[in-house]
Parts: C-alpha cells; structure tokens; sequence
C-alpha cells in the first residue's frame, strides 16, 4: 500500500479489525520510510449479476424491482412488509448461491411466484396473472386448478 503523505510504496499493518457491520476491514498501517500512520478499509468485490430480460436485453439486477412486485400484489392483502423483506431477502440469497454472472427474468419471477404462493394465494394469482400474461379467463382458471392440486 502507498503512503498517503510521503509516497513511499511500502508499508506495514499495525492493526487489522472488523467494521461494526462486518462488511468490511480496518487496517492501521505505518509507512516504512515516514513512520507516519494512516487507515484503509477493505472489503470484498461484488461482480454484479446480469438480468437476463424476455427480450434478451441486459441490465443489472435490482433487489427493489423484486419487493414492488410482491408489494403490488400483495395491495390489500395481510401480507406484512416484513415478510416481503424476509422474502425479498431469501429470493437475493438464493440468486446469490447460484454463483452466476446472469441469470434469466423468468428463473427470477418462477422464485419470486414460489414465495408469494407460501405467503397469499390471492397475491400469487395476482403476480402470475401478470408475470405469465394471462390472456383470458382460461389462464386463471388453470392456475387456480394447479393452487387446488398443492
């Protein structure tokens, strides 16, 4: 690491810590040459993830769009915001574990409709109604007839 004040291109580490979230590291360090002290922090690389879109357009994923959705569909419902957090949270672990670079709408809305199915019924036909363009009366009575068979 440079030194901040003298620019000299060695230093050592005095002290290593956790920050208070644990999302990064502070590091106290000395240069060698002017024995002067300085801090930095470390932390980890996100390499964004990709949303692959039904048009094959690109663009990077965004946790908000998630919670909307389930927000719009869950109007009026009993659904709580901290359920939609929870559920928000567990469907951007799961993105996560899959350790890819992109990943598809589709495989996102089929996690996100798994999730509001647990949470509300109503809310889940709401979602699917729009995420599988139901076209006419035909598309809702099959997926309720799937809702009848869990």
């Amino acid at each position: 690491m440079k030194c901040p004040y003298c620019g000299y291109r060695d230093t050592k580490v005095v002290d290593s810590r956790p920050t208070e979230d644990d999302m990064s590291i502070r590091r106290r360090r000395s240069c060698i040459e002017c024995n002067r002290r300085f801090t930095t922090y470390e932390r980890y690389e996100e390499a964004p993830l990709i949303v692959i879109k039904k048009d094959n357009t690109r663009e990077p994923f965004e946790r908000q769009k998630i919670f909307n959705g389930m927000l719009r569909s869950c109007e009026k419902r009993p659904v709580s915001v901290q359920e939609l957090e929870r559920a928000t949270d567990q469907i951007e672990v799961m993105l996560n574990d899959l350790n890819l670079r992109e990943v598809k709408s589709t495989k996102i809305g089929e996690m996100v409709m798994d999730k509001l199915r647990s949470l509300d019924k109503v809310a889940y036909i709401r979602f699917a109604s729009v995420y599988r363009e139901f076209e006419d009366i035909g598309g809702f009575y099959d997926e309720l007839e799937n809702l009848k068979k869990d």
